[in-house]
């Protein structure tokens, strides 16, 4: 937002410099990007008035004048420019005169005519980049007048950078509220008296769209003569606060909003058919703006709109074909409120950014568009003339913002601030801001105006009041800590340790984003539904993962894309997974995610290369499960997922309950994402490891230790986990190594069958095994073995 400061002294002038007025902003939270003059460095220039014009003698593009300015004689001074004229009120640097740039005006001789100065335009003065011409003063300009004094250029262009939330200080209006407050002043707001209608032509207003458009003001004015030039007034008022001038209908919408912070624009009737419409884009409707682009509208867009065609993109960009322009005499006003929401990111979506887009995205003052209204239309008819007619507004109350109404308490104010600030400086300080005050029993009930639609909670308040009370009153003390030791329990599981186990396995951790592509997501889980995001950074970047597959497979194919074959990797965090019962509608879950591609003992000398396999996923899954106390709660299950390869995929079960997955990536899924070899997939919630073992000591064995192997032949179906189950259960103490060594099927077993070899081992803390007590740890496994699993000794 820029301003001048003579123009915001207009409206409140406190007694403090421009260096004072600027740090009072920043500190405030209205950070002061920059202070600039609104004209060069130059002195010596006086207006004048041209008494004689004539063509110079010896060049077709020079003119011979006689320029008044106040002294004994006028001046003789020969200008380049068309617009000279005779009559003309003009700026003169005067011999001797410097000009912008150190360039000093001397006596000179052009073309065999004597010149005793320069008639000056705006780029000679510093006032533009470029001008046509040379700057025509208005008719009153007192002749002999110090150009500087008269324009008051010696004024500076005050640059605000504004924070979201601070929409009500878009415009002076705001910003005198503002300064008002700061330096404890008394602000009465302007009111602008209603422009008494002086005929009756109308356009009803149908408002299609309530929420998104909940008022709308509209006001024919007949007779206008948009041919007139732009007052010198408005021209500089616009150009100190960086818009340029275009012609008196644009200027004075433009002035409105500068001054005001309200938005408006304006339509020439004779190009509206019929009543206004507030509504939004039909399907394949398309409409050419301003700039002359033609655009298709989308769905949601909001319009302006009469009974056969769009006018304007409501709050973004007026159109091309309903615009005023140099043949236009009635126009018909708008002055109107668009919901924030219905506004946000509109413009973004063709590629805009305006004033009114950026002032209605941010939200205006709900209550403000009759006051524009009637300032608009008495500036237009001060400048262009015509006729007012009547204002018609269409409102729907009910979606207009409500006041809020908010309780401040003392304790919390001061607990926030660490300072405690006198209640009749807090109450004052509130009622300056522009809200209503009642005092309560613990501290105030307070009020807020339209226009401080950013104030909801306890909090805003509190940080209004450190603003305006002075972030440098506030001392700097440090705050008072009591330092206590975070419990810590020996049986906790740290994540740190499993990330540790992993890396001392091979793996390397990989950090990914917690939104992914949504097609890859669905390519690994078709059947689930994601949390979308509304406004996502970019669309392969727009779902909250539900596991962390999707960023894994990714940072494999990426590495794989830069010959990186061989990769362990794994990823701790959050999956996303929608649940109507959790809290905002979704239940995060911590899991720790892992893959594995390529293969084992690639270019070592000694060890055979074999790609990696389900066994080597499962046992690296099986050692951060050994972490826990009571690993045997878990078990491995054959399962199918949408995921994995049916036949290589396991579900991790902990007493019966779903606490992972571990399988092959689905050859689909795999082909389609473009990995190469084979790929390996595990995750876990993190949650069901609950406690590692805490280590006991015990004494060591003096006796012994016994092995004996025993071959089994069982159906092929039979899992092993099941066998080792029951093992367990009937070997009793004495029973301390059980190994799995062989699994054989083909000659010599029965078809459908299989045998697995297995190593008992067999020790007592107290005394040597016998070999009849050996014999009957034996006999009681077989024997349990053969009523579960129907199985026999091998022969």
């Amino acid at each position: 937002m820029k301003f001048s400061e003579s123009w915001l002294r207009e409206w409140v002038n406190p007694a403090v410099s421009t260096e004072a007025l600027s740090e009072q902003l920043s500190m405030a939270g209205l950070e002061v990007d920059a202070v600039t003059p609104v004209a060069g460095q130059f002195n010596g220039v006086v207006v004048g008035e041209v008494i004689a014009c004539a063509q110079h003698p010896d060049a077709d593009k020079l003119q011979v004048t006689q320029v008044d300015v106040g002294d004994e004689a006028p001046l003789d001074i020969v200008c380049g420019a068309s617009n000279c004229r005779l009559g003309l009120k003009v700026a003169v640097a005067k011999v001797g005169a410097v000009l912008p740039g150190d360039f000093k005006i001397k006596k000179a001789k052009l073309r065999g005519q004597p010149s005793m100065g320069m008639l000056c335009s705006l780029s000679e003065l510093g006032m533009a980049e470029e001008s046509d011409g040379i700057v025509e003063l208005p008719d009153d300009a007192p002749v002999g007048q110090d150009i500087r004094q008269y324009l008051q250029l010696d004024d500076v262009t005050i640059e605000v950078d504004l924070t979201p939330n601070r929409a009500d200080c878009l415009g002076l209006l705001g910003l005198a509220r503002e300064v008002a407050t700061l330096n404890a002043m008394d602000f009465k707001a302007p009111v602008y008296a209603a422009v008494p209608p002086v005929h009756d032509a109308k356009r009803q207003i149908q408002l299609e769209a309530a929420e998104a458009c909940p008022r709308y003001l509209g006001r024919v004015i007949r007779n206008i003569n948009p041919g007139v030039a732009s007052p010198l007034w408005l021209v500089e008022k616009l150009r100190r606060s960086g818009v340029r001038s275009i012609d008196p209908v644009v200027d004075v919408t433009n002035f409105v909003l500068l001054e005001l912070g309200h938005p408006m624009h304006a339509f020439d009737l004779a190009k509206i058919d019929g009543d206004i419409q507030v509504r939004y884009a039909k399907p394949d409707e398309k409409m050419v703006l301003l700039d002359g682009s033609e655009v298709s509208l989308l769905p949601g867009t909001l319009l302006i709109a009469d009974q056969q065609k769009p006018l304007a993109m409501a709050g973004i960009f007026g159109g091309l074909h309903s615009g005023v322009t140099e043949q236009s005499r009635d126009i018909f006003l708008e002055s109107a409120f668009f919901a924030p929401n219905a506004m946000a990111g509109k413009a973004r979506q063709y590629g805009l950014h305006t004033d009114a887009s950026h002032r209605y995205e941010r939200g205006v003052d709900p209550a403000l568009q009759r006051q524009a209204m009637e300032r608009a239309t008495a500036l237009l008819l001060a400048i262009v003339g015509g006729e007012a007619g009547p204002v018609v507004e269409s409102v729907s109350e009910a979606h207009l913002p409500q006041a809020n109404s908010i309780q401040l308490t003392a304790r919390q104010l001061n607990k926030l601030l660490g300072v405690t600030i006198a209640p009749d400086t807090v109450e004052r300080i509130l009622r300056q801001l522009g809200l209503d005050v009642q005092p309560s029993d613990d501290g105030w009930l307070v009020q807020t105006p339209s226009w401080r639609f950013d104030l909801a909670i306890e909090e805003d308040l509190i940080e209004e009041v450190a603003r305006v009370y002075g972030y440098n009153q506030i001392p700097n003390e440090a705050p008072t800590a009591h330092l206590t030791m975070r419990r810590f329990s020996e049986a906790e599981i740290q994540l740190s340790r499993l990330r540790q186990l992993l890396v001392d396995r091979g793996y390397q951790e990989a950090i990914t984003y917690s939104f992914v592509d949504p097609k890859v997501q669905q390519l690994l889980y078709p059947a689930s539904e994601a949390l979308v995001l509304p406004n996502p950074i970019s669309v392969d970047m727009s779902a909250m993962r539900l596991s962390t597959w999707p960023g894994l497979l990714q940072t494999v194919l990426a590495n794989q894309n830069r010959q990186q074959l061989q990769l362990r990797l794994f990823e701790s965090g959050l999956k996303f997974v929608p649940d109507a019962a959790a809290d905002h509608g979704v239940r995060q879950v911590a899991v720790l995610g892992g893959v594995l591609v390529g293969s084992l003992g690639q270019g070592h000398w000694n060890l055979t290369e074999r790609p990696y396999d389900f066994f080597d996923a499962k046992g690296d899954l099986e050692a951060v499960l050994a972490t826990c106390s009571d690993s045997e709660r878990f078990e491995f299950v054959p399962a199918e997922h949408s995921a994995l390869h049916p036949g290589q995929t396991a579900e991790v079960r902990c007493q019966g309950q779903h606490v992972g997955w571990l399988g092959a990536l689905h050859p689909e899924a795999k082909r389609k994402l473009g990995i190469k070899g084979e790929c390996y997939l595990f995750e876990l919630e993190l949650a069901a490891l609950g406690e590692r073992a805490i280590v006991q000591s015990q004494e060591l064995s003096r006796y012994p230790a016994n092995r004996r192997d025993l071959a089994i032949v069982v159906k092929s179906d039979v899992r092993f986990a099941d066998i080792l189950a029951t093992i367990k259960k009937v070997g009793g103490n004495q029973l301390v190594g059980l190994k799995l060594f062989d699994v054989y099927s083909g000659q010599g077993v029965a078809e459908g069958c299989k045998s697995l070899a297995i190593a008992l081992t067999l020790q007592d803390s107290a005394r040597t095994l016998e070999d009849k007590d050996i014999q009957q740890v034996v006999d009681q496994v077989v024997a349990a073995l053969k009523d579960e699993f129907n199985a026999t000794l091998r022969d």
